[in-house]
């Protein structure tokens, strides 16, 4: 069996050809946006790839992560690019492209490399997992239970924000409708839930510490560095007073029951929560 680091090198040495040639699309369209689509199947397919390819003794199980690995990176990809043709470049990208000087496309030229690490990270999870010897066992059909949670807890989370934002009456309004009164960012969360599915199908696997160790370097990426502070940021400057009353009452990333809002605070937000499903 190849080792972390074999297939790790082999997986980036492909992501990053791909993440150049779309850098070269960027520079000429200046539109950035085309990378989380890319990023999204192209860590679906990479570990798909990543599951079938490991010498592992059971055919059952590469089968089944492969499979989860493509149903998630299309279903997250294809929202990606909805997202993309209706709303246009994310603002984080006009905004590096300003931040970074007289040489823009230096950034972007690292940071669509370091893209392509990621997809390599957030594909081993998948080879683990498929590397776990023996028949299959409830800890898969535990994983498969987890991963179904997950996509759906994430397509309902995309579609209630969409559905809120299409409403006219609610610009500059904080989406509370759905899975969004229980967290600030559902999205994120039930990303991130779909990881633990490969950990517990990685029970027993020799590399069950990549998936874990995966799984919570994605947790501190969404949660600490590149996720949720770039939302929150945005938010703020968006949203101002609405958005901080909904700090103080809701959840920042684990789905729970909202806090009481102060009286003083109510008023604007107060009505966006009524807003219907």
């Amino acid at each position: 069996m190849l080792s972390v680091i074999e297939v790790g090198t082999a997986g980036w040495g492909t992501a990053a050809v791909l993440m150049l040639v779309l850098w070269f699309h960027q520079r000429r369209t200046e539109v950035a946006g085309v990378v989380d689509v890319a990023w999204a199947w192209g860590t679906g397919v990479m570990g798909a790839a990543f599951a079938l390819l490991v010498a592992a003794p059971e055919p059952s199980r590469q089968f089944l992560v492969a499979l989860l690995g493509l149903g998630w990176g299309v279903r997250l990809g294809l929202h990606l690019w909805k997202r993309l043709e209706q709303d246009g470049e994310d603002a984080r990208y006009a905004h590096m492209r300003a931040s970074a000087g007289a040489h823009p496309q230096r950034v972007m030229f690292l940071f669509f490399q370091v893209q392509a690490t990621w997809v390599v990270l957030f594909a081993l999870p998948m080879w683990a997992a498929a590397a776990t010897p023996g028949p299959l066992t409830w800890t898969d059909g535990f994983g498969v239970a987890i991963w179904c949670a997950a996509l759906t807890g994430e397509w309902r989370a995309d579609r209630d924000l969409l559905k809120f934002r299409a409403r006219p009456g609610n610009a500059g309004r904080v989406c509370r409708d759905g899975l969004w009164r229980y967290s600030r960012h559902p999205n994120y969360f039930f990303e991130w839930l779909h990881w633990l599915a490969y950990c517990v199908i990685a029970i027993g696997s020799p590399y069950w510490w990549v998936a874990v160790g995966a799984a919570a370097v994605i947790y501190v990426f969404l949660s600490h560095i590149t996720g949720i502070p770039w939302a929150e940021q945005q938010s703020l400057r968006r949203r101002g007073k609405a958005y901080r009353e909904y700090q103080a009452t809701t959840s920042r990333f684990f789905p729970w029951p909202p806090r009481k809002a102060r009286a003083t605070h109510l008023g604007d937000e107060a009505s966006c929560e009524r807003q219907p499903n």
